[in-house]
């Protein structure tokens, strides 16, 4: 028996004060890459998923814990969905069944009869293959209507729980639509609430284990570096961190004893937000000049409103502006954004650093990007954050696509 479990929990069946937990979903089918690929389909929705192979495993499972979903494959044949939805019957099963096969297959129509025969709460069938949108038109109703409280978590449960994981983002050139690299995100993943960005648990710097999170980022991108080195060769990664983590006069030395020693090994980014940059300016110029001589460069990230500081600069250790999201949505139409665009642009290539428009989610924004000059783009255009593993299978030694 081959199954999939998420962290021990709690039975939670209304709720963390007035708030809605996760849905839970279950994944039924013989084949493991059928069960990894809803499993990280349904993980972006929101879902906290387990699997398992047969239906002896779904029963015991169901004796420990009541998922709201269940998603049924074919894969095992008739005879198993059958036995499934039999035991889902028995157990007074109340939650949502989604079976998923080729539309108009005698078997698929068949299994739905049965489970409406025997009183299950059945989903329109998903049809194979399906796409994002589909997968959520059948599930919408599962969704939590209100977002998780902020922070949900004390970080440093998180960390000795090992719920955090890095997922990476990729940066394309917007000429040659190749991969650039890839800016490392921290997710966690919550066993009540699912998976949750880091705007919704990330602490303030003066929180006591702002430094241990710091030291999860640089040790687990450094792993992700070595796994990815083996798919495709050195990939630059940037990491995010505080400016005040280089407060400590002993940080430099501690982020790089973890860099790779490994002849592939090309360098790093490290990015510090544009707010946060130019409030503590000095610093950040300082670490900055001093990491050049590791091969680490600094990336202003997200810059907004902040630009105009940076202008007065006459000298610029950074190698990377990226402007936020909010310049570039509406930059092809927007007279304002557009100038403030070129602004930074101009600032960037006058000291050689590279450009990157951040936030890039319509045709539209690719496209004034692309007019402005802008050297890479990154996006939900493009593709969202990823686990390691979708990001080298997906992104990693294959082109580049453009959304529809």
């Amino acid at each position: 028996m081959a199954m999939l479990y998420p962290n021990e929990q709690p039975d939670i069946a209304t709720g963390f004060g007035r708030r809605k937990v996760a849905a839970r979903a279950c994944i039924a089918d013989g084949k493991v890459h059928i069960r990894n690929f809803l499993s990280e389909a349904l993980d972006e929705l929101g879902f906290i998923t387990c699997a398992c192979e047969r239906p002896d495993g779904l029963r015991a499972m169901l004796e420990f814990e009541r998922p709201d979903l269940i998603v049924l494959g074919l894969s095992g044949g008739g005879i198993a969905a059958n036995e499934i939805l039999e035991g889902l019957a028995q157990l007074k099963f109340a939650g949502k069944v989604l079976v998923f096969g080729p539309a108009g297959s005698p078997m698929v129509t068949a299994i739905g009869g049965v489970g409406e025969q025997l009183g299950l709460d059945m989903l329109p069938l998903l049809p194979t293959p399906f796409s994002d949108q589909e997968l959520r038109s059948r599930v919408v109703s599962l969704l939590p209507a209100e977002s998780p409280p902020s922070p949900p978590v004390d970080v440093g449960e998180a960390l000795h729980a090992n719920w955090l994981d890095l997922w990476y983002q990729p940066k394309i050139d917007i000429r040659s639509m190749s991969l650039q690299g890839a800016e490392a995100l921290v997710r966690l993943r919550h066993p009540t609430w699912g998976t949750l960005t880091a705007s919704e648990f990330v602490p303030d710097e003066n929180d006591p284990h702002f430094a241990a999170l710091s030291d999860f980022v640089m040790t687990r991108a450094m792993e992700d570096w070595h796994y990815f080195v083996g798919q495709y060769g050195h990939v630059e990664i940037a990491i995010n961190l505080p400016v005040a983590f280089f407060e400590n006069p002993h940080a430099i030395e501690s982020l790089t004893r973890r860099l790779p020693g490994h002849p592939a090994f090309e360098g790093l980014l490290i990015e510090f937000n544009g707010a946060d940059l130019t409030r503590h300016l000095p610093l950040a110029k300082k670490v900055a000049r001093l990491l050049r001589f590791h091969n680490i460069g600094i990336s202003v990230g997200g810059l907004g409103a902040e630009w105009p500081a940076l202008m007065e600069l006459t000298d610029f250790p950074f190698v990377e502006i990226k402007v936020d999201r909010s310049f570039v949505t509406g930059c092809g139409d927007d007279r304002l954004k557009r100038s403030a665009c070129r602004s930074i642009l101009e600032l960037a290539d006058g000291f050689g650093a590279r450009t990157v428009a951040e936030g890039v989610e319509k045709r539209a924004d690719f496209i004034g990007a692309r007019e402005l000059g802008f050297d890479l783009i990154q996006g939900f255009f493009l593709a969202k954050p990823m686990e390691p593993q979708k990001f080298a299978r997906k992104v990693l030694n294959r082109p580049v696509t453009l959304a529809q």
